[in-house]
């Protein structure tokens, strides 16, 4: 990276360092506390603004094998009964949720099964679960319900169950195809297990089918980069997310390079961005547009992603499962993260909630304009007409700055970030941050 690389005077680390993060909120989860909790139940017993769209979340936290860039919360040694008390729990969550003032009667948006990996459970286990959840909220107005897959994780009759039980956009975790990589970064699949499911994922004719990239894991190479965009475009998805490796505090890889154990060969920021610049390129001569920061759908296509945007335009979310983050009337609030806590407490008939956060009006714009910015434009009558803000005034010296350094543009009333600005993204929403945010531990 050179002196006059962008990155450079916005103090951006030219190494991928412990503790770098993929922006999913604001402000920073670690000032979230134990103190505000009154505050999400005060928030949950109080009527819902009615144009607020609400969104739920369900996480299924069992994995095979935890791979070693992996931050979430899983877990790799649970029994089919084990299995099966966790998902009953988490209907009886969203039973409680359901009778919520704020909830009550709302239709949902969306659904968004996540993980660890839903694709674990077995067919028996996935449709007692929707069948469940479908009885306790309405369901009607549901525009996309994702599921995320495991390719080695994946049979022909788990299939055609996530497809009958309603899932529209089925999202497939293949981060890569070269069988080394993903060796040596834990992944549970191998090649031959994408190949093998996709002609059955064809065959169900899913309304979306998604793949997952991640760029810069470790042993990644150009040529193994190239072979795995074009073994990606090859399958034809309706639409692929790229993601760049970071390296949360709470992951395998993380612990080693903080306890000097051993070094991690991670790709540094700039070859990172090359490689997701070229994937760009690729999928765009493909026939492939750009619609956010990580994202690429077929042009021309009706492929959406109803999660992403309701999300980054305000959305109410009920976050379900151990450790899962929810959004009500503008108060952030996560669950139990360990497995005992969490499932006590719900069967014990109570909502789990263990730390909150209770936003201002200015904390719940900058939340949308950081988020909205991965979009790669936003358009400041929007904030005017929710907000009642002029964002253009309000941030001007940190768009100027911004501009300065040729990573967005302002022209005709609109931000557009540069593609250099789209590609870190995530390293430059910090400078919209409050002054007492920045340079905290983000989670």
């Amino acid at each position: 990276m050179s002196k006059s690389d962008p990155a450079t005077s916005l103090g951006e680390p030219r190494e991928t360092e412990v503790g770098s993060v993929f922006v999913s909120n604001y402000p920073p989860y670690s000032f979230w506390d134990m103190e505000h909790v009154p505050q999400a139940r005060e928030a949950l017993a109080s009527q819902a603004r009615p144009e607020t769209p609400l969104g739920l979340y369900l996480h299924i936290p069992f994995c095979r094998k935890r791979c070693k860039f992996c931050y979430f919360k899983v877990y790799t040694e649970k029994n089919s009964q084990e299995v099966s008390r966790y998902l009953v729990a988490l209907g009886r969550e969203v039973e409680q949720f359901a009778n919520a003032t704020a909830v009550r009667g709302r239709p949902l948006k969306f659904v968004y099964v996540g993980g660890g990996t839903p694709s674990f459970i077995s067919a028996k286990h996935l449709r007692g679960l929707m069948a469940g959840l479908q009885a306790a909220i309405p369901w009607d107005g549901v525009e996309e319900v994702t599921f995320e897959c495991e390719p080695g994780t994946l049979t022909r009759p788990k299939l055609a169950a996530i497809r009958e039980v309603g899932v529209t956009r089925l999202s497939l975790g293949v981060e890569n195809f070269d069988d080394r990589v993903l060796e040596e970064n834990g992944r549970a699949h191998l090649s031959k297990e994408i190949f093998r499911v996709a002609p059955w994922i064809r065959a169900l004719d899913f309304d979306q089918v998604n793949i997952d990239l991640i760029a810069g894991m470790v042993s990644e190479t150009w040529d193994t980069w190239k072979d795995t965009v074009q073994k990606t475009i090859e399958m034809d998805p309706d639409s692929v997310t790229i993601y760049q490796m970071e390296l949360p505090f709470n992951t395998v890889y993380s612990r080693r390079m903080l306890g000097d154990s051993d070094f991690v060969p991670v790709a540094d920021w700039a070859l990172k961005r090359e490689w997701h610049d070229y994937a760009f390129a690729q999928f765009e001569a493909a026939g492939y547009e750009v619609s956010s920061a990580y994202t690429v759908v077929k042009r021309g296509s009706s492929t959406r992603f109803v999660y992403r945007d309701a999300m980054w335009h305000g959305a109410d979310l009920l976050g379900t499962g151990v450790a899962s983050f929810s959004h009500v009337n503008g108060v952030h609030f996560q669950n139990e993260a360990g497995w005992e806590p969490y499932l006590t407490r719900v069967e014990a008939g109570g909502l789990p909630i263990s730390r909150a956060f209770s936003t201002t009006a200015r904390e719940r714009l900058t939340r949308e304009l950081i988020l909205q910015l991965k979009l790669g434009t936003i358009e400041p009558e929007y904030f005017r007409d929710k907000f009642q803000a002029d964002i253009l005034q309000d941030f001007r010296s940190t768009f100027e700055h911004l501009q300065d350094k040729n990573l967005l543009r302002v022209s005709n009333g609109s931000v557009r970030l540069s593609r250099q600005g789209l590609l870190r993204v995530d390293s430059l929403l910090p400078e919209f941050y409050d002054p007492k945010y920045r340079g905290a531990r983000y989670t």
